[in-house]
């Protein structure tokens, strides 16, 4: 089945005692015995929940994984994801990335042993220098967040293989309609579901699918152990957004592209970072391992006084955190998706204080590059 049906068909009928089109909210906590030593197969709702179900079966298929698990956040589900390594193991990890995945290592997971190296995933080079013995796992953003660098996924599938070590990606900005990292090697992918998977900015969600039935026996017992489950009703806005994920992101995609042509002729654009303008070894790699280039971009201003003027100018595009939805948002990692980073860190990658990150929306073309515009305009 293509992924276009299988998105559109999640939960329908699943509900086989009503046969109802759209999966039910199953809001209870705990659910009745029919006997002593039976159960329904569902017993309380930390462990396992009907409508959740559809959300984790409906992930582990459209990424081709062993199961799926359904997080009350991006961060939960990346923290469970953690939580399988032991003090004195060691994780080499983008070093262009989401800021809160930085804070969440370097704050909580530092202080029990667990060290990182941060480092340019787009080079095999790069990662292969550091490894060492106590390394666990790959953890790769691609394209990473902000800078949108390119990871070869299967080379470095490969070398983890070759290694003994794990292979995570955080597959939030392609999600599995453009990019599924397992049948190329990876062993678990994370997602923020908020983002283009529910597709409305409307909820709090992550997911996490396992490649292996080992994998998914051990998230399955930490995620239960932790509690860290995403609700039945929030699970079910992010089914009924995964509906519409192949329109929202074909036509974001189409958006995103004219957009970044756009900027990359105006005179006061320095930069325009978007898989199309990648070095051409990245750009023939995303597309080999991916379906598209995506609706995310960043791009420089040639100054920093641009960027306070552009930010309130906007009118279209808003200026706000998260990315994903249907609504274009507009914003300046330096003071908030990447803030935790520190400044001599940040500056080094290339998130510079002239940087901001656009999530391109499914308004009207004319409108969003009108806006950019007038916001651009230095007058």
């Amino acid at each position: 089945m293509n992924i276009e049906t299988k998105l559109v068909q999640a939960g329908v009928s699943k509900d086989q005692s009503t046969g109802a089109i759209s999966m039910p909210i199953y809001q209870s906590a705990t659910f009745s015995h029919p006997e002593l030593g039976k159960s329904t197969g569902f017993d309380y709702s930390r462990t396992a929940n009907p409508t959740r179900k559809v959300l984790e079966e409906t992930i582990a298929s459209l990424e081709e994984g062993h199961a799926g698990f359904a997080f009350s956040s991006g961060m939960a589900a990346i923290t469970t994801v953690l939580l399988m390594f032991n003090p004195g193991d060691h994780i080499v990890i983008s070093n262009d990335l989401y800021g809160g995945t930085y804070r969440l290592l370097e704050e909580n997971f530092k202080q029990y042993g667990i060290t990182t190296t941060y480092t340019d995933t787009s080079s095999i080079t790069s990662i292969s220098k550091e490894i060492t013995e106590q390394t666990v796992a790959i953890f790769i953003e691609t394209p990473s967040n902000p800078l949108m660098k390119i990871t070869n996924l299967e080379a470095v599938c490969q070398l983890a293989r070759e290694n003994h070590l794990l292979t995570i990606v955080d597959n939030t900005f392609l999600t599995p309609y453009l990019q599924r990292p397992i049948p190329l090697g990876a062993d678990i992918i994370i997602h923020s579901a908020s983002k283009y998977l529910s597709g409305h900015n409307d909820v709090i969600a992550g997911l996490v699918v396992t490649a292996t039935e080992s994998l998914s026996e051990k998230i399955g017992r930490i995620q239960n152990s932790t509690g860290a489950i995403l609700g039945p009703q929030d699970s079910w806005l992010v089914v009924r957004g995964m509906k519409t994920l192949a329109v929202r992101l074909e036509k974001q995609q189409i958006n995103a592209e004219q957009i970044a042509d756009f900027l990359n002729e105006h005179p006061l654009v320095k930069n325009v970072f978007y898989p199309k303008y990648a070095p051409i070894e990245q750009k023939e790699w995303m597309e080999f391992q991916s379906k598209g280039y995506g609706a995310m971009l960043s791009f420089e201003v040639v100054d920093e006084s641009l960027v306070a003027k552009l930010l309130k100018k906007v009118n279209v595009i808003r200026f706000a955190e998260s990315l994903g939805g249907v609504e274009s948002l507009i914003t300046y990692p330096a003071t908030q998706t990447h803030a935790d980073i520190p400044l001599e860190v940040r500056e080094a990658i290339g998130v510079s204080n002239l940087l901001l990150r656009l999530s391109v929306g499914i308004e009207n073309i004319e409108d969003l590059i009108a806006d950019l515009d007038q916001a651009l305009n230095d007058d």
